[in-house]
């Protein structure tokens, strides 16, 4: 693993609780933060940077996805979260910053959705909405 981890919605929500230099990177496009919701940071005084891993519609990587990322956070040693639909694209963003030099890189398992449930639904199984930690729609 070239990361720090993975960790459940749960103990993301803890470490932006706790420290201070923690911070949490979307990586989902911006119809999926559109429409479907963005976590909700405000109650530990923060708000998420939105940073897309993949440009849509085409879903190609973004090649300037590492420099707009150390552009915004300079500090090679705070604790980064990287959120996605269900954790795979988060996980890569994660492992791109490690190489980078960035040490504390942690993917969110199960990302905002999770996995389908058993009636092919995200949200309600898994993932930071299942887990009931605050988000907001607009």
């Amino acid at each position: 693993m070239t990361y720090a981890g993975d960790v459940r919605p749960t103990e993301a929500w803890g470490m932006l609780a706790r420290d201070a230099n923690a911070l949490l990177v979307d990586v989902r496009t911006r119809p999926e933060w559109t429409f479907v919701g963005v976590p909700d940071l405000t109650s530990v005084g923060k708000m998420p940077i939105l940073l897309s891993w993949q440009v849509f519609p085409d879903m190609n990587l973004a090649t300037d996805f590492t420099q707009r990322l150390a552009d915004a956070v300079p500090s090679r040693e705070a604790p980064i979260l990287f959120l996605c639909r269900s954790g795979a694209r988060s996980r890569a963003a994660a492992a791109a910053m490690a190489a980078q030099g960035y040490s504390r890189c942690f993917n969110v398992s199960d990302g905002f959705e999770g996995n389908l449930d058993a009636d092919r639904h995200r949200g309600q199984a898994a993932g930071w909405k299942a887990a009931g930690l605050p988000w907001m729609q607009d």
